[in-house]
């Protein structure tokens, strides 16, 4: 397929999410499936251009005077690709599987595009009803917070230190030019191909043997800010498909107990391969049975108890752009009920002196601060570590800059620390 032809399925394919109200990942596959003439690489270039458009669709929009899927394809291609509109003009007339080459009107949308006068959320490319939430995190900034949430994100990765250290991965990943993280001690960041896309990393032998899994920087910063360490009784209580527990196993070198726990049994069902990969053996997995309390023998016992709660997702758009815009007022309001239920449930679990870890993967304020004040005002007896003395506790010192304006917590994104959204707050249980 030509870059034109890739352009075209792109069109389809945002027709398809619009005229349907479906996840992109499941429009994706579908027009792999109708259309088996496509390599993988084929389809991989359309779903990089798709998600190109879905990460600026405001501000492609505005620009283009037009919201259709041609429009932020040919939006995508002009301002995120940087591609010439005589070149696309050029490349859709020479192919007969292309759009039909650029009109007047859409040449003159180019040449004339700007954002003067636009608003923070087309500026930032979010849903204008987070405004007042972004305000509120971010103040009159948040239009360049949004745009950052709105780049392409690295492809960040693990290593595994019961398996090895940095130096040996970086000789395994050479050929793919991967370098340290500036913030993990243990992270490697591959550089990405024009287009937006990674190396297979599944099919990489450092990767099939363990040495390395994929994990954003950000992620493996909030693991070592807990503070996991050898000897421990740790339970990670929304444990999913398992990278924080795989990341926090490492920093206990196999020694103590981790407890991996999460309300969704599918969602753990990733998590025994993956451990038996990285060489984890003190790991226990409590899936949950029928009305059965699978923690209650773990009460008033855990050192450290991690809660990786449900969220909207608001700090990942980088890497889930579509989410963003199939958010709704609801479904923030569910997560907020689900945050404030895994706190409450998880709270008994860690004995005095021992630390609660609170982490979303959002940058809202109504997710994060929101919720650990009120998660304090039932249970006085978890103090805020200053987020500083938490940084320095994990042998993290630069992390303090990215202390929220209250100092309770870490809030890091793509504009302040380069990772995805995060946020961090430690509490012990007095």
């Amino acid at each position: 397929m030509t870059p034109a032809a890739h352009a075209a399925a792109a069109i389809e394919v945002l027709a398809d999410i619009e005229t349907r109200h479906r996840p992109v990942a499941s429009a994706l596959k579908d027009w792999g499936s109708a259309h088996r003439f496509a390599g993988s690489g084929d389809r991989a270039r359309i779903a990089s251009l798709v998600y190109d458009a879905l990460r600026r669709r405001s501000s492609l929009a505005w620009r283009m005077g037009a919201e259709t899927p041609r429009a932020l394809i040919l939006g995508a291609l002009a301002f995120v690709r940087q591609t010439p509109v005589d070149d696309l003009a050029a490349a859709f007339a020479a192919s007969p599987h292309a759009p039909e080459p650029p009109t007047d009107a859409e040449r003159a949308a180019i040449a004339a595009a700007t954002l003067d006068g636009a608003p923070a959320h087309v500026r930032g490319d979010y849903p204008e009803w987070l405004d007042a939430g972004f305000a509120r995190t971010f103040g009159d900034e948040r239009a360049e917070e949004g745009a950052a949430l709105a780049e392409r994100a690295p492809l960040d990765l693990r290593v595994n230190a019961i398996k090895g250290d940095r130096p040996k991965a970086e000789r395994a990943l050479a050929h793919w030019k991967a370098a340290p993280t500036p913030l993990s001690p243990f992270g490697l960041r591959v550089p990405l191909t024009d287009d937006g896309r990674g190396p297979p990393v599944q099919s990489e032998p450092a990767h099939l043997k363990g040495l390395v899994e994929v994990q954003d920087e950000g992620s493996q910063l909030a693991a070592l800010v807990a503070g996991a360490a050898p000897g421990m009784q740790v339970v990670d209580f929304c444990a999913g498909a398992g990278g924080k527990t795989l990341a926090l196993a490492a920093t206990m070198d196999n020694r103590g107990q981790i407890y991996a726990h999460d309300n969704d049994v599918r969602r753990l069902s990733p998590l025994h391969d993956r451990a038996e990969r990285a060489g984890v053996r003190n790991m226990q997995v409590r899936a949950p049975r029928g009305e059965a309390d699978v923690l209650a023998d773990l009460v008033g016992r855990a050192d450290l108890v991690l809660i990786d709660a449900p969220c909207t997702g608001a700090g990942t758009w980088r890497r889930n752009p579509d989410a963003k815009w199939r958010l709704k007022p609801a479904a923030l309001e569910a997560r907020i009920a689900e945050q404030d239920a895994v706190l409450a449930a998880a709270a008994p679990l860690v004995k005095p002196g021992g630390r609660l870890v609170y982490v979303t993967c959002s940058v809202l304020a109504e997710e994060n601060e929101d919720r650990l004040a009120a998660f304090r005002a039932q249970f006085p007896a978890f103090r805020p570590v200053p987020a500083v003395e938490a940084a320095v506790s994990a042998g993290l010192p630069a992390l303090g800059a990215f202390a929220t304006s209250g100092g309770d917590a870490l809030l890091l994104g793509p504009r302040r620390s380069g990772t995805d959204g995060f946020f961090v707050a430690v509490l012990t249980r007095g």
